[in-house]
């Protein structure tokens, strides 16, 4: 018996291992109406919630559906709020209520009042996190589990608080880069401020921008390139025209695009039409058609989660194969999916 125990173990621990390594990273898009709800669960179990929709019980539900639910999670480890607007930390009072939130991060609390930014969900967000949040700076990294034998997952901050990486402080817009390059007024709202993010698994990359706008999505790619091509892009600001440069753009190369607007918000035509001229992409995903414009200006009712108005918000989960190597978008409800190669 003693010989055998030891062989047993080992084949148990090999069969752990084996099985963990098989899981993949997923990445779910959920639809709060226009907001903000983009969370992460690690082939590890993982998880991290990156902004929370606005401040109703409708997206606080529908992410605690998505985390307990389908992801089989017990509690959100990392929740991170890109900037103050209430269509992004709105919802995070009432999830943390519903669920357990371990640890919280943003770009700093205000330290002046805004006509952009509620100070009553400032304050209730103070209490929730109990004065607690990490703010964060670009160039931070948050560190995740790791095992041997799995792709290792970085999670990086390329901008935040209108300041890229290498700035001390934030620097206007002053370089051109490509022929079509057009600065536009200084964004003077709390959206400037917001986190970039740049998530790493092996081979595969996805950027997570926020609500950043024109000048700063300059920044991150001029004139240094401080993103390179990734392989999924959840388009800035919710597809609005005064984000989502073209210069950016270019750098990013994109193979999958995903817009997380409303039916009436986001998915502007103008940015519909920057994606499509992009020679990369290869698909576009929205979680609504925008029914302010035509079929033209939307992406095939394939690639979108919720087509009518009044819907039971559809989220888009996307899969990461556990050698990071090939990733799947699919939308559940309408059992569609479609598989992507890493670059």
């Amino acid at each position: 018996m003693k010989k055998v125990l030891p062989l047993f173990l080992t084949l148990f621990l090999t069969s752990l291992i084996a099985q963990a390594a098989q899981k993949t990273l997923d990445i779910y898009f959920i639809d709060v109406e226009g907001g903000a709800a983009t969370l992460i669960v690690t082939s590890l179990g993982e998880s991290m919630l990156i902004d929370s929709g606005f401040s109703e019980e409708r997206d606080a539900q529908r992410i605690l559906h998505v985390a307990r639910d389908v992801a089989g999670l017990q509690q959100i480890d990392h929740c991170i709020i890109t900037h103050w607007h209430r269509d992004h930390v709105g919802g995070v009072t009432l999830l943390a209520r519903l669920f357990p939130v371990k640890n919280f991060y943003d770009h700093g609390l205000p330290t002046r009042s805004a006509n952009d930014i509620n100070a009553q969900l400032i304050e209730a967000y103070r209490s929730v996190t109990d004065g607690k949040s990490t703010a964060l700076n670009a160039g931070d990294e948050i560190k995740f589990l790791s095992q041997r034998g799995l792709p290792r997952l970085r999670f990086r901050i390329l901008a935040s608080n209108g300041a890229v990486v290498g700035e001390s402080t934030p620097a206007a817009q002053i370089k051109p880069c490509g022929s079509d390059f057009q600065p536009i007024d200084a964004d003077t709202t709390d959206n400037a401020n917001s986190l970039g993010m740049l998530l790493n698994f092996g081979d595969f990359k996805f950027f997570n921008g926020g609500d950043l706008t024109w000048n700063v999505e300059n920044k991150l790619v001029c004139p240094k390139d401080l993103i390179g091509p990734v392989d999924v892009f959840q388009v800035n600001h919710h597809g609005a025209a005064n984000s989502n440069n073209p210069t950016m753009l270019r750098v990013l190369k994109p193979r999958v695009a995903v817009i997380d607007n409303g039916p009436k918000k986001g998915a502007e035509a103008k940015t519909y039409a920057t994606l499509r001229n992009v020679p990369d992409i290869e698909a576009i995903f929205q979680l609504h058609k925008n029914v302010a414009t035509t079929w033209n200006d939307n992406t095939a009712a394939a690639f979108i989660a919720n087509v009518d108005e009044k819907c039971t918000g559809e989220f888009i989960k996307m899969s990461v194969e556990a050698n990071g190597r090939k990733y799947r978008v699919e939308i559940p409800a309408k059992n569609i999916g479609f598989n992507y190669q890493v670059k």
